[in-house]
């Protein structure tokens, strides 16, 4: 499954993120991550349920942890490490720190 994300500021988009979650041949689970201007990171599946699927990777800088949840609703919350858990849905909106865009619209848990 491929996603993208974009960090937007002021209206504008400042960063990109594309993003993967596959399988690989030993049939782990993994999440890929390929921010703007950075080296790919992998994160490998450490829990699964219904509604909510977590990766770790305990040597990367940041994040350590990438958490997706399936909320009643339908939207997918995404919490990254400690940060404020964000929803995907919400249309994009001008903060000091910029909101966060993640592009999973079709994660079946």
């Amino acid at each position: 499954m491929f996603g993208t994300g974009r960090t937007i500021v002021k209206g504008k988009t400042v960063e990109f993120e594309y993003m993967q979650i596959r399988q690989e041949e030993l049939g782990g689970i993994v999440f890929i991550a390929k921010p703007s201007g950075q080296t790919e990171a992998s994160f490998k599946l450490v829990s699964a349920s219904e509604r909510e699927i977590t990766f770790e990777n305990p040597v990367h800088d940041f994040p350590k942890k990438v958490t997706y949840r399936l909320e009643k609703d339908g939207s997918l919350l995404a919490t990254i490490d400690r940060m404020p858990s964000i929803h995907p849905k919400q249309s994009a909106s001008s903060t000091d720190s910029g909101q966060v865009m993640l592009g999973f619209p079709d994660l079946v848990l």
